[in-house]
């Protein structure tokens, strides 16, 4: 007789608006200075948007940075445990687009101000799908490359 498991459900995100005023993407650069800096300007920013979202891949790449700081002694253990879940209780207040084939098939095509790395390909096209199919969205990245295409396609830049 198999036993079974009970593994308690996830929460949801809060439902997507049909039409957002204004969608704010959170990408890893601006999100770690966040987490890792609190830097105070970047954090109000952040919670003054109506609509957060971002990708599969700012978490991890989030989690990989925390613990990066962690090694490298920017963080003790008590910082990574409440960067950690700092970076959990954001996970569940956005929406978290997964990494999909309409994305990578994108990230694969050329970019308006070339080169772009890989990771910076995948928020760039994660970007331009909800752009496409959900509404106008602002960039909230201090990422140069990522903010220079975003810029190339008339996008909003935060910060300013």
């Amino acid at each position: 007789m198999s036993e079974r498991r009970r593994v308690a459900p996830v929460p949801a995100p809060p439902p997507v608006p049909t039409r957002p005023s204004s969608s704010l993407y959170a990408e890893t650069s601006a999100l770690l200075r966040v987490l890792l800096e609190g830097d105070l300007v970047l954090t109000a920013t952040l919670a003054a948007a109506p609509v957060v979202f971002t990708s599969d891949l700012t978490i991890v790449e989030a989690s990989r940075g925390l613990r990066r700081a962690r090694l490298q002694g920017r963080l003790d253990a008590k910082g990574l445990r409440d960067g950690q879940q700092r970076l959990i209780r954001f996970s569940r207040a956005c929406h978290t687009m997964a990494l999909n084939v309409l994305i990578l098939d994108r990230a694969r095509r050329d970019f308006p101000v070339e080169p772009v790395r890989t990771l910076d390909a995948l928020h760039l096209a994660t970007i331009k799908l909800w752009d496409e199919t959900v509404g106008p969205v602002s960039v909230f990245s201090t990422d140069t490359r990522v903010r220079a295409n975003a810029a190339a396609w008339g996008l909003t830049l935060l910060p300013v």
